[in-house]
């Protein structure tokens, strides 16, 4: 999930991001751009963040990132088994996009164990732009306000805001890091559609952004 001034401006319109070799002060974002997000107004709950060692369990794949990458996931609990798991399972699919993008691997199993249907074929054409460019993100994301809502066995949304001001293009053959300014595109409103499949992971079907949304300003 991407983030930036970058690259591509759309890597794949209505996709799961926009480079961040396409925004402006710090990543590309991941879906389609200006779509209206519905919850976004919706208030979310507060406590401490959800523990997010899912790796290992129902076969979830290890993934570990360079140590130049790195994420703060302000995401309380909720105190619902359901809205939590949904929480950890979105934390370890944002990860699993950058590290398809790190590993230069559109067909990367990681992020393909959390996506399916129309997010998963978005993803794989975002991921395919920084292959292209030869490039990879480094620095820091922050993920905040999130509202996620689950309604029936199966199907739940969650609704977050990205920070991006401290994310960066990372050129691989010039080893150069293309370091953009802060400006109110840097922070992306992302919407995401999740259902939970046979192995019990709550998995990405549909997946929209909205950069520089006044949902998301500091």
């Amino acid at each position: 999930m991407t983030r930036r001034s970058r690259l591509l401006t759309t890597a794949a319109a209505g996709a799961t991001a926009v480079l961040l070799l396409a925004g402006c002060g710090g990543g590309g974002s991941k879906p389609k751009s200006n779509d209206k997000i519905t919850g976004a107004d919706s208030g979310g709950e507060s406590s401490a963040s959800p523990s997010a060692s899912a790796s290992g369990t129902a076969g979830r794949p290890e993934i570990e990132m360079p140590s130049d990458l790195s994420y703060t996931f302000d995401w309380p609990k909720t105190g619902d088994k359901d809205k939590d798991a949904v929480l950890v399972d979105s934390e370890q699919s944002i990860k699993a996009v950058d590290l398809a993008i790190v590993n230069q691997d559109p067909l990367d199993k990681a992020y393909r164990f959390y996506y399916e249907g129309e997010a998963a074929a978005q993803t794989q054409q975002f991921i395919k732009a920084y292959v292209k460019a030869k490039a990879r993100t480094t620095g820091s994301y922050r993920y905040y306000d999130p509202v996620v809502n689950v309604s029936g066995p199966s199907n739940a949304s969650l609704v977050y805001c990205e920070d991006q001001g401290k994310a960066y293009d990372f050129y691989l053959k010039t080893k150069k890091v293309d370091k953009t300014p802060v400006t109110k595109n840097s922070y992306v409103l992302y919407s995401t559609q999740l259902q939970k499949n046979d192995k019990g992971v709550w998995v990405v079907v549909k997946l929209i952004s909205q950069r520089g949304s006044s949902k998301c300003q500091p």
